[in-house]
């Protein structure tokens, strides 16, 4: 019986550490929703297509400059100030970009946010079966 208990006690204790662990190291590549600098704009180089050498250094400069602001600002307030920077860096990013580019931009951009519908249309609601 103390040997159950022992085992029981061993096996929460590492789901828990695990865990932990798991967060930390995703915190260290630059947390769960962006990602770093260069992350962010190899995923903005897919969808827009190839950017120049110069469009790259601005644009990591402008994704670090967000990185830093949002690590900043205290976990309480980070959804509302959060936002305001990610729509200052987007604003930022597409001023870099081509007008062919901004189109592409633009259109990721309402992808990301479900392209104002989401799933099932109509605000992302879904109808109910009855």
């Amino acid at each position: 019986m103390n040997i159950r208990k022992f085992l029981i006690g061993a096996v929460a204790f590492g789901a828990m550490a695990s865990t932990s662990l798991l967060q930390a190291q995703d915190q260290k590549k630059g947390g769960r929703g962006m990602g770093t600098p260069e992350q962010q704009l190899e995923r903005l180089e897919t969808a827009v297509g190839s950017l120049t050498a110069e469009q790259k250094t601005k644009i990591k400069a402008i994704y670090a400059k967000a990185a830093e602001k949002l690590q900043a600002i205290p976990q309480e307030e980070r959804r509302e100030k959060g936002m305001e920077i990610m729509q200052a860096s987007r604003k930022d990013v597409r001023a870099v970009l081509t007008a062919e580019q901004q189109k592409k931009f633009d259109e990721m951009a309402a992808q990301g946010r479900g392209g104002q519908g989401g799933q099932g249309g109509e605000g992302g609601k879904r109808k109910k079966n009855n």
